[in-house]
């Protein structure tokens, strides 16, 4: 019974992170790669989301520091980084035309929006897998270690 309860709490919290644009199709395009060779695929693909993306943003953070206004560069950082959640990915297209303007404040305030819906986005997504370990082997998930 109690399996069935955590089951189905992360099955609204899955939904709620759809609702809430923190996870799109993507998201469930990797779900689909995961079977029972490999019941954790999922929240491993996301550990290697969260450690490549912190290496990206801190790529970010120092061309911002050691280039002051090369706005080329900075886009091309932020290029790399794009490709993840929605409403990263809204803030990344916020920074990339800053960058395309020059704006150098608006790409500083969009990059502390990229860093803080990252660190949203990590926090819920943990939420999630914590919710599926628990609910045991039908919801296995790993613990994802590091920044």
């Amino acid at each position: 019974m109690e399996c069935y309860n955590l089951q189905r709490q992360a099955a609204c919290l899955k939904r709620s992170l759809f609702d809430q644009g923190y996870l799109d199709e993507q998201f469930c395009q990797i779900e689909d790669l995961q079977d029972e060779a490999s019941p954790n695929f999922t929240a491993e693909v996301a550990c290697l989301f969260f450690k490549d993306s912190a290496r990206l943003m801190t790529n970010i953070e120092q061309a911002m520091e050691k280039n002051p206004r090369d706005f080329n560069r900075w886009d091309a950082h932020m290029q790399q980084l794009k490709g993840s959640c929605s409403r990263m990915k809204i803030e990344c297209a916020s920074f990339r035309n800053s960058c395309g303007d020059e704006n150098a404040e608006g790409c500083v305030r969009s990059f502390q929006k990229v860093k803080r819906e990252h660190g949203v986005l990590r926090q819920k997504l943990e939420s999630y897998f914590q919710l599926l370990r628990q609910a045991g082997p039908a919801g296995t998930a790993t613990r994802c270690g590091g920044a």
